[in-house]
């Protein structure tokens, strides 16, 4: 039984959450120590291109998506086309094409979860968040919840992964707690 839109299988359409806009200003993200974090990862690469997906990890750890404006910045500094970025961003999942909760809770609901419960800690998690739907962005800016296909850890269902920490065995009954744990 699907909530809605994942990752895996089409797009996510979320509503912004308050405070933030596509059309905001984008503040420069590749300045100061963040420009040389920059120059330190093209140093290890043979072109400019093949830094574009550490660029992008960057871009998105500083604001929480990769807006147009912060494809543009990233083009202007590896000397690429927007289009060509734009490409690499819908491509991948792992890159949020709008903005995002502040915690980012991704649900592997992939067969073997399934069997094992995943569905129901997705509707936990939807619950008990306020997020209403997969996708969407609670109320208050802090949670979005999707599903995804595989999390690559079968033997611990259900796999659930929050920014960039990963849980093994998540029940609806332990996600109460998991929320509760985040600040």
């Amino acid at each position: 039984m699907s909530h809605g839109p994942s990752a895996s299988g089409g797009a996510l359409v979320a509503a912004p959450p308050h405070g933030h806009h596509h059309d905001e200003p984008h503040d420069p993200v590749f300045v100061g120590a963040a420009r040389a974090e920059l120059d330190t990862i093209l140093s290890r690469y043979p072109t400019k291109q093949a830094a574009l997906l550490p660029a992008l990890w960057m871009l998105q750890d500083a604001r929480g998506w990769v807006s147009e404006k912060g494809i543009e910045e990233v083009a202007q500094v590896l000397s690429l086309t927007p289009a060509y970025i734009k490409g690499v961003v819908s491509f991948y999942t792992m890159y949020h094409q709008h903005p995002v909760g502040r915690h980012f809770i991704q649900v592997c609901t992939t067969t073997p979860c399934n069997v094992c419960g995943a569905e129901d800690v997705v509707r936990s998690f939807l619950e008990h968040t306020g997020c209403g739907d997969l996708g969407l962005t609670s109320a208050d800016g802090r949670f979005t919840v999707i599903e995804v296909e595989c999390l690559g850890a079968c033997g611990f269902a259900t796999p659930v992964m929050i920014n960039n920490a990963f849980i093994e065995s998540v029940t609806p009954e332990s996600v109460p707690r998991i929320l509760s744990e985040l600040t």
